[in-house]
């Protein structure tokens, strides 16, 4: 798990309580977990991590909180259709790449495709709220390995 944010325990409290939520250690845990981390784990993957520390806290938990943390907005649950729901704790509008060969997720930040719209005639018919952008292809590690064996998959 990469490192993306560390998050002081003030700043927690402060995004806790603005969204009503009851801090509990756990959940704290689970929370920094996610948002310490740009690969986009399951619920699986953060119950084991987070298990480590908190040998006790059961899989019930860990998809409590995080649908909790879904309906608060603190964190956004995203699905590429390869292995069910994963999630992200960087709730900042962005797309991703998708490696098609070993599922690694990649955050791309690129206001060029934040402002991308609609043309006129579409945006009468239908409102639009939100949007994502999603490349499919191979990461730098599967194209070498793809390239080490000659292109044969």
């Amino acid at each position: 798990m990469a490192l993306n944010v560390m998050l002081g325990d003030e700043e927690l409290r402060r995004r806790f309580r603005a969204c009503g939520l009851r801090l509990t250690p756990q959940r704290a845990a689970i929370y920094r977990a996610l948002v310490a981390t740009t690969s986009h784990p399951t619920a699986e993957t953060l119950y084991a991590s987070v298990r480590r520390t908190y040998p006790n806290l059961s899989q019930n938990t860990v998809y409590y909180t995080l649908s909790a943390l879904r309906r608060a907005g603190l964190v956004q649950e995203v699905n590429f259709g390869h292995d069910g729901a994963r999630f992200d704790g960087n709730v900042t509008p962005h797309h991703h790449l998708i490696c098609t060969a070993c599922h690694r997720i990649e955050d791309v930040m690129d206001e060029r495709l934040d402002r991308l719209s609609l043309a006129a005639p579409v945006t009468k018919r239908f409102e639009v709220r939100r949007h994502r952008v999603e490349f499919y292809g191979f990461c730098e590690r599967c194209r070498r390995k793809q390239q080490g064996t000659g292109g044969r998959r």
